[in-house]
């Protein structure tokens, strides 16, 4: 739901991100991030932007990679399926691919056995019809 490219991993990027979940989930409260130890997930100025969103940290057990097996799964099947062999020509070649991977073949193409089959576009939408209705004020 967040995501952000840079020629280097840092906090700055990372930081984007969460803005973009943040963001285009309505600024939700009471909400969790799980990530893994790397510096810039534990670094001052993000945890103080988490801290700003009032959103709770979670972070994987050292060197666990099944801790955040959805996100391991997520690079796995965008290496498999999306990204070309050899790599891309240029950063905006790349930063394009990755965008149409995401918002045009992942999320509203391609089925996910853990959704039932369900594209996650379409999981969410069910999740938020069923799920979360909001009270009609009259």
């Amino acid at each position: 739901i967040g995501w952000a490219m840079s020629q280097s991993p840092d906090t700055a990027l990372t930081a984007k991100a969460l803005s973009m979940a943040f963001e285009s989930r309505g600024r939700p409260k009471g909400v969790m991030f799980h990530s893994d130890q790397g510096c810039h997930y534990t670094s001052k100025k993000y945890r103080q932007l988490l801290w700003r969103y009032q959103i709770k940290q979670s972070m994987s057990r050292r060197g666990n990679c099944w801790d955040n097996a959805p996100m391991e799964r997520f690079f796995r099947s965008f290496k498999s399926e999306w990204m070309p062999t050899v790599g891309y020509k240029s950063f905006n070649e790349a930063k394009s691919a990755v965008v149409n991977y995401i918002t045009g073949y992942y999320s509203k193409v391609r089925p996910h056995s853990y959704n039932g089959e369900l594209t996650p576009n379409e999981s969410e939408r069910r999740y938020w019809k069923t799920y979360k209705r909001v009270a009609n004020i009259t």
